[in-house]
């Protein structure tokens, strides 16, 4: 999907907002080569994670990892020419999807894609039973966390200058969303 979807000129810019451990970062980097992978995330435990990944697989196109707190602006990172996002807007509270997009809209240029990957409601209905315990299980642990509606996601993404491209529907009930900046 990621293939797809980004920019296929090499040295591009992806920025990995919350990057967790760093296993993904790794791993996208090594199969997408001509990608320039800048990992990020808040917590610092992650942080000496995404390097200790960085380091233990060698890979020369990952950037070392930069604490970013989307709420926090500007960013720093002030410019890419693409961003995914991984499981992180349903493990948040709604304000960081906000400001996620806000973020975006000052780094991405017209035409980047934004690329997020997690479970989302649709229509206003969990898309499996499994998506639906999970959302009890987050919102259990903070209620400001949970699945969120992709319609209201979608929306915050075009009062930021983002158009909706696609949804695609991925294993273990997870959707890819695509967006692009306007």
């Amino acid at each position: 999907m990621l293939r797809r979807v980004l920019p296929s000129a090499s040295g591009t810019r992806v920025l990995e907002v919350a990057s967790g451990t760093g296993e993904h970062a790794v791993f996208f980097a090594a199969a997408l080569p001509h990608l320039l992978w800048e990992p990020t995330d808040l917590d610092e435990a992650n942080l000496r994670s995404i390097d200790g990944w960085r380091e233990a697989e060698a890979v020369t196109n990952v950037a070392p990892a930069l604490r970013l707190d989307v709420g926090r602006h500007p960013w720093p990172v002030l410019e890419a020419d693409a961003l995914v996002c991984i499981n992180m807007i349903h493990i948040a509270p709604w304000e960081a999807c906000v400001a996620l997009f806000a973020g975006a809209a000052s780094t991405l240029r017209a035409g980047a894609p934004l690329v997020l990957y997690g479970p989302f409601r649709e229509g206003g209905a969990h898309t499996a039973p499994s998506n639906e315990a999970f959302d009890a299980g987050l919102r259990a642990q903070d209620p400001r966390w949970g699945v969120r509606d992709l319609e209201a996601v979608v929306a915050v993404a075009r009062e930021q200058g983002f158009r909706h491209e696609e949804t695609v529907t991925m294993p273990a009930n997870n959707r890819v969303v695509v967006f692009r900046r306007e």
